[in-house]
C-alpha cells in the first residue's frame, strides 16, 4: 500500500475590505475542484514564511496588495488524491482591483452570503471559524 504524500502546505487569505466584505474566487472549470468557490491562496515555496506566501499568491493570482493579519485557523484535510494543511490568516485589502488571473470569477461577499456558494470541503471549516469571531 502506498504511503500518502506529505500534505501540501497552503497559505490562505480571508481578505476583508473596508465595507466588511470578504473576497472569494471561483476555480476554473478544468482541474481539481473546478467551478467551486474558495478563499484565495496557494502553496508555500521553500524557505518562505506563511505571510510572504499569502502576499505573493494574492499578488500573482489577483493582482492586489494585501496586509496579512492574525492567524484564523489551521486545517488539516484529506481529499481522495492528496492531503492539505491550510494555514488561514485574516488579511486586509490595501489596494488594487481584483483580477481573474488564476480564476474564472471574483466576488466581494458578506459573511452571511457565503452559504450561497459551493466551497471545497476544507473551506467549510474556514467559514465556521469566521462565524465564531
Amino acid at each position: 500500500m502506498n504511503q500518502p504524500n506529505s500534505p501540501k502546505i497552503i497559505g490562505v487569505a480571508v481578505i476583508w475590505n473596508e465595507q466588511g466584505q470578504i473576497l472569494i474566487d471561483r476555480r476554473r472549470e478544468k482541474g481539481s475542484m473546478g467551478g467551486l468557490w474558495e478563499f484565495p491562496g496557494g502553496k508555500v515555496e521553500p524557505g518562505e514564511t506563511i505571510e510572504k506566501c499569502i502576499q505573493r499568491e494574492i499578488w500573482e493570482e489577483l493582482a492586489i496588495e494585501i496586509a496579512v493579519g492574525e492567524h484564523l485557523i489551521t486545517i488539516n484535510h484529506t481529499y481522495t488524491e492528496f492531503k492539505v494543511t491550510l494555514i488561514v490568516h485574516h488579511c486586509t485589502h490595501v489596494k488594487g482591483t481584483p483580477q481573474t488571473i488564476e480564476c474564472s470569477e471574483v466576488r466581494w461577499v458578506t459573511l452571511d452570503e457565503l452559504d450561497k456558494f459551493n466551497f471545497p470541503a476544507a473551506n467549510v471549516q474556514i467559514i465556521s471559524a469566521l462565524r465564531k469571531i
